[in-house]
């Protein structure tokens, strides 16, 4: 380790973090460690008081500063979890402080902002990126002559960060295979590869970026830096478009290796942390854990000690939905196809029988071709090998399979648009039935559906709840509506007719144009 290296631990021994930060717990993560036949420990920084790590880099830096330059205020650009560590070192030191966040940035972490910093700080929303906010930054900070307080490419902002892996290799003396770190623009990470690499050389450190915000990754695989055209919003506490002079130069000197995950696998690792502790880190926070579960599958590692950094919970509500959806997918336990059956009878019937056991997540269908029936079908599995086995059954009842689990024009989008009006839906009546929630329940509703009604238009989708809710449309003809009410009463479901809703008149009948426009009018 040369003199820079040496410096870098000498900051981090000395880092003034524990004012206002706390070391944070090591805790084991049970479920996922059996899963993984590895030892997994979470290191929760998610638990700090600004719910990020942010807090150490920041406070860090602020402390450190002259009278001088507290009395000129410092400016700072943020996605979120930084300016939440500024926030609270301004609050807590006195020193007024400017904050540009991104535009984009999650309500919860603007919101959370002046809140920590109360008088002392001021918010402005500048740009759609980090990046266009740190420019609005520079300019203020020429304006203004305010001191910067850079969110990574800074000694003492890193040093702040190093005392993570300080913290790790105390809390953990025994073996040790790796620590993954969440990398943006590289401040944890060079901070804890510096310190560890000093300490316990032969301790991996392994940094984890979005396949949607990767500089770090690509900057290393060039040798020099890389700044990105674009950089995707999900995690936004890494979307850097490009790492700093100082932290590219450290990682590349003691990191060993890089790993990019996508969306999906981040919303499975969520997910993974949720069964393990109850709690739900933001996107960025999970990244450690989405690499470390990459890593291990890839090298077919068994019986090891693996540390990933759990780094921020700062998750806006209404994300949570769009995770639960792409989490299962990610995870390989949800599979996505689109299976074609003969339009005819017997091969609905043949379909569920493929089905087995296999509990559906999704089924949306809408009559469309007289010989053919398109199906855009979810199916809860153990894995990809499952989800093969069962293309392979389909595939052989003649069924033609398209596997849908990695479209993401699919996965986003076509599955929520199964459906619209069809010439050949006549007679069409439209239900609403709800069932209890329980494995083979739609299958069992399936199997009570009279075959006289040809269905029409079938749409459900699991939402997590007690009771599911189908939407079923069935070709009953006038001089068999009294059999057919007579049918629903044994069906034993609770129903509601929705034949005469507006919205079904205008977008999924074939009317007359005046009476779309009464439908329109009813709406």
């Amino acid at each position: 380790m040369g003199d820079d290296g040496l410096d870098l631990l000498r900051r981090v021994l000395t880092a003034r973090v524990y004012e206002v930060a706390r070391e944070s717990e090591l805790d084991p993560a049970p479920a996922l460690s059996r899963r993984l036949g590895n030892r997994v420990l979470l290191k929760r920084e998610d638990n700090q008081p600004v719910f990020s790590f942010k807090l150490r880099g920041a406070y860090n830096k602020m402390v450190h500063l002259d009278a001088l330059a507290r009395a000129r205020g410092v400016i700072a650009a943020s996605a979120g979890n930084h300016a939440q560590g500024v926030a609270l070192a301004a609050a807590r030191l006195g020193v007024r402080a400017t904050i540009v966040m991104p535009q984009t940035a999650p309500q919860v972490k603007v919101d959370a902002v002046r809140a920590i910093g109360g008088t002392t700080v001021e918010v402005v929303l500048a740009g759609d990126s980090y990046s266009e906010a740190q420019a609005e930054a520079a300019r203020l900070q020429a304006e203004h002559g305010y001191t910067l307080v850079h969110p990574f490419d800074d000694p003492d902002v890193i040093a702040g960060q190093g005392t993570v892996g300080m913290e790790i290799l105390r809390q953990h003396a025994g073996p040790l295979h790796a620590i993954f770190v969440p990398v943006g623009g590289g401040g944890l990470l060079s901070g804890v590869a510096a310190f560890v690499k000093a300490v316990r050389p032969e301790v991996k450190v392994i940094g984890v970026q979005s396949t949607a915000a990767n500089a770090m990754a690509r900057s290393l695989a060039a040798d020099e830096r890389v700044q990105l055209d674009e950089v995707g919003l999900f995690a936004d506490g890494t979307a850097v478009k490009q790492v700093g002079v100082l932290t590219f130069a450290i990682c590349r000197q003691f990191v060993d290796d890089m790993i990019c995950v996508d969306t999906d696998a981040i919303c499975a690792a969520i997910k993974d942390v949720f069964a393990d502790t109850r709690t739900v880190p933001e996107p960025s926070g999970a990244l450690a854990i989405a690499g470390l579960k990459q890593y291990v599958a890839a090298h077919g590692l068994k019986d090891q000690t693996l540390v990933a950094v759990c780094s921020g919970a700062n998750m806006n509500f209404d994300r949570l939905s769009f995770v639960a959806e792409r989490a299962e997918v990610g995870e390989r336990r949800e599979a996505l196809f689109a299976v074609t059956i003969p339009e005819e009878r017997g091969s609905f019937r043949r379909f569920c029988e493929v089905l087995g056991g296999h509990s559906l997540t999704e089924f949306n269908y809408r009559i469309g071709d007289t010989r053919e029936a398109h199906l855009f079908v979810g199916v809860r599995t153990g894995g990809r090998e499952e989800s093969e086995a069962l293309a392979r059954a389909f595939r052989a009842q003649g069924f033609g399979v398209l596997d849908l689990s990695d479209d993401e024009l699919a996965k986003l989008h076509l599955r929520h648009m199964v459906g619209g009006r069809s010439p050949l839906a006549q007679d069409e009546r439209l239900y609403r039935f709800d069932f209890p929630e329980r494995p083979g329940a739609l299958l069992r509703f399936l199997a009570q559906l009279h075959p006289d009604w040809n269905v029409s238009l079938f749409h459900y989708r699991n939402q997590g709840a007690d009771h599911g809710q189908i939407l079923v449309g069935l070709q009953v003809p006038p001089a068999e509506r009294a059999l057919f009410a007579r049918f629903l009463a044994t069906l034993g479901y609770p129903h509601r007719d929705e034949s005469a809703n507006p919205a079904y008149r205008l977008l999924l009948c074939e009317a007359p144009a005046g009476t779309r426009a009464e439908a329109l009018r009813a709406i």
